[in-house]
């Protein structure tokens, strides 16, 4: 994904940004709970629910429970291992990106040794086996919808690396908040085996629930452990195809892997779209896939010509 221009300048998004500052500077828990309330009630009546061919079970009860209690849930496995196959054959050729940098490119198992993390572009990412009907399964846009309160939208989708480095990290790999809508969920699934030398995902429990200020901040793991303990420090390690789905309000990390790299899917649903993106226009299905729901795919897909 890439950013838009928020602050005044070349190319400067006046309509984005007032959009996405709005909720940014909304910080009283309550009132954001009203505005959110409003709009997905709103959101619920013009567009309705996302379709389920299943009946809502113990799994999806226990997730969501989570979810509202500590932020974070574990989903279990969400891509076998036929599917893992076809996935990593399909990106064995497809080049990377240094992370926040369109260039230079390079193939993913052949890392420049200073970069930390790299990501595919959104093309592949889209045409990649799997992904999209992974993201519009019926479990997945049914906890998200009952999570944010209404049917979702699809907001962000990518494929990321990360690779073994020294030292402490920083960005995405320090401790920090997200604050990118209203109310957002992310559903992240591995797609290499992740134990503590390859980077797992952290997150502090219950954090989703404080309140945040304006500004963001990073947090170091000093300042994590005295705050809030260690009983509060989840880590999340498990086999390729193993998902969870986090509320990334709260205070989350990716360690830096220091043996192994890691690749991360990342899928974002959210309330509304996340105004700091640049959305291009959406790419044509391809034939002979599933039809997707058109309001929760709007910003990256459209159906296929008849």
């Amino acid at each position: 994904m890439e950013f838009t221009q928020l602050t005044p300048g070349r190319a400067f998004q006046s309509l984005q940004s007032l959009l996405y500052y709005t909720q940014r500077i909304v910080t009283p828990r309550r009132l954001r709970k009203a505005v959110v309330t409003s709009l997905a009630g709103y959101l619920r009546a013009r567009h309705g629910m996302p379709e389920s061919k299943t009946a809502a079970d113990l799994t999806h009860e226990k997730a969501l429970a989570a979810l509202h209690a500590d932020g974070h849930a574990l989903l279990g496995p969400l891509l076998t291992p036929a599917q893992l196959g076809e996935l990593h054959g399909y990106l064995a050729d497809k080049l990377v990106a240094p992370h926040g940098r369109s260039l230079p490119t390079f193939l993913a198992h052949r890392p420049p040794p200073d970069v930390r993390m790299a990501e595919y572009s959104l093309a592949d990412t889209l045409a990649c086996p799997h992904l999209l009907e992974l993201a519009n399964s019926a479990p997945l846009l049914r906890l998200a919808a009952h999570y944010i309160g209404c049917k979702p939208t699809i907001s962000a989708i990518g494929l990321r690396w990360s690779y073994p480095q020294t030292g402490s990290g920083s960005g995405l790999q320090a401790f920090h908040r997200d604050c990118d809508d209203w109310r957002f969920i992310k559903v992240f699934v591995y797609l290499t085996d992740v134990d503590e030398a390859a980077g797992p995902h952290m997150y502090i429990s219950g954090t989703q629930h404080e309140h945040c200020s304006m500004r963001l901040q990073a947090y170091s793991n000093d300042e994590i452990a005295s705050r809030y303990g260690a009983a509060r420090i989840s880590s999340v390690t498990g086999a390729a195809g193993t998902g969870f789905a986090v509320d990334t309000r709260g205070i989350h990390k990716g360690m830096v892997p220091t043996q192994k790299p890691r690749l991360l899917l990342q899928i974002q649903y959210s309330l509304l779209p996340v105004y700091m993106y640049r959305y291009d226009k959406p790419q044509r299905m391809a034939m002979g896939m599933e039809p997707l729901d058109g309001y929760i795919n709007r910003l990256f897909v459209r159906p296929p010509k008849k």
